[in-house]
């Protein structure tokens, strides 16, 4: 699988069941969110202007796209989880399965950030990201065209302690849902 391929499987809408572990505190968390996942062209204006802030060609850009959520967390039932992220893949030029992603905003912080990102040979897409307080894991891949697991770990900003570890499963809406 390449990064082009990832994307396009990933697009669309999707039901997202997230289990939590904050070790920091001992408690666990269930949220349960959706989230859309829409294509972006090379020459939207939001595209371009991530890249410039990297000093980065948009034409050197791969399949970015945009990533809404919005859910509900049984840590504080009140508050409302949502967000919106622009992500731009580099790959790189010697190799389609690694490169660079830009966020304008992070996952870990909500801050804008460039993580590495490999596809491994069963297909699994690993997302390494580098905060100012923290780093953060994610691996993401696809039980069937439907199903989207994701495992994600975030850090310490030595890498020398995980603070968080949670397991989502993400269900495709299909045509009539949602």
């Amino acid at each position: 699988m390449d990064l082009t391929e990832f994307v396009k499987l990933s697009l669309g809408r999707w039901r997202s069941q997230r289990s939590a572990h904050h070790l920091a505190f001992a408690h666990f968390e269930a949220v349960t969110s959706t989230i859309d996942i829409v294509s972006l062209a090379k020459d939207n204006p939001e595209v371009v202007n991530l890249c410039k802030s990297y000093q980065i060609d948009p034409q050197l850009a791969t399949s970015p796209f945009r990533m809404s959520w919005e859910g509900e967390s049984d840590w504080n039932e009140e508050e409302v989880l949502k967000g919106t992220t622009v992500l731009v893949p580099i790959p790189d030029p010697d190799n389609p399965t690694k490169g660079r992603l830009l966020r304008d905003q992070g996952y870990a912080e909500t801050i804008p950030s460039v993580g590495k990102y490999h596809i491994t040979e069963d297909s699994v897409f690993v997302l390494e990201t580098e905060y100012d307080r923290a780093a953060a894991e994610e691996r993401i891949w696809f039980a069937t065209p439907n199903l989207r697991l994701r495992v994600s770990l975030i850090k310490t900003s030595a890498g020398s302690g995980v603070v968080t570890a949670s397991f989502s499963s993400e269900i495709r809406f299909l045509n009539n849902e949602g």
